[in-house]
């Protein structure tokens, strides 16, 4: 829960469009949310990452 990713709507949306491809194809309902999940945090991960070094920069 602590470091948790907020999404908006939309995102909440193609989040939950992406678990039930996962899920028509066969998979499991947790291990889709599991895959999403990672994915989410993975993107949240990157584009924090890229966002760090300007703030940085911008505070010497």
């Amino acid at each position: 829960m602590f470091n948790s990713t907020t999404l908006t709507h939309a995102e909440q949306q193609l989040a939950a469009e992406r678990i039930h491809e996962l899920m028509a194809s066969g998979m499991s309902s947790g291990e889709a949310i599991q895959i999403v999940a990672n994915d989410i945090r993975e993107s949240a991960a990157k584009a924090k990452a890229q966002q760090e070094p300007a703030a940085r920069f911008e505070e010497e």
